[in-house]
């Protein structure tokens, strides 16, 4: 259960536009939190709010140097997000495969 809770934190945090964003910045390299709102049209308050929860889900960390604070991507959630998608993947590749299996196996008991 613990992990389902982690997988939704990943994917609440990956279905926001700016949040994407963000990390399409940060794939690119470290960055400080002016940097990374600069592109965005909303008050820094709200736009820090976005950077929070791309924390809380572990998608980004932080450190602080002086009064300069920069995130950086942290890849290993990713892998959450890759696994999961890819064991669903793999699911709906089997059942596609078994239904072919069967409409062939129709089609060859009609002919």
């Amino acid at each position: 259960m613990a992990q389902s809770a982690v997988v939704d934190d990943v994917f609440y945090a990956l279905s926001n536009t700016t949040r994407r964003q963000v990390l399409e910045q940060l794939f690119s390299g470290p960055a400080s939190v002016s940097e990374l709102a600069a592109p965005f049209d909303m008050k820094l308050p709200s736009f820090v709010q976005h950077l929070s929860l791309l924390e809380k889900s572990r998608l980004v960390k932080s450190k602080k140097e002086g009064r300069v604070r920069t995130y950086e991507i942290a890849p290993e959630m990713f892998k959450i997000a890759e696994n999961w998608l890819t064991e669903r993947r793999q699911l709906w590749e089997s059942r596609l495969d078994r239904f072919d299996e069967y409409v062939k196996n129709l089609k060859e008991s009609k002919s």
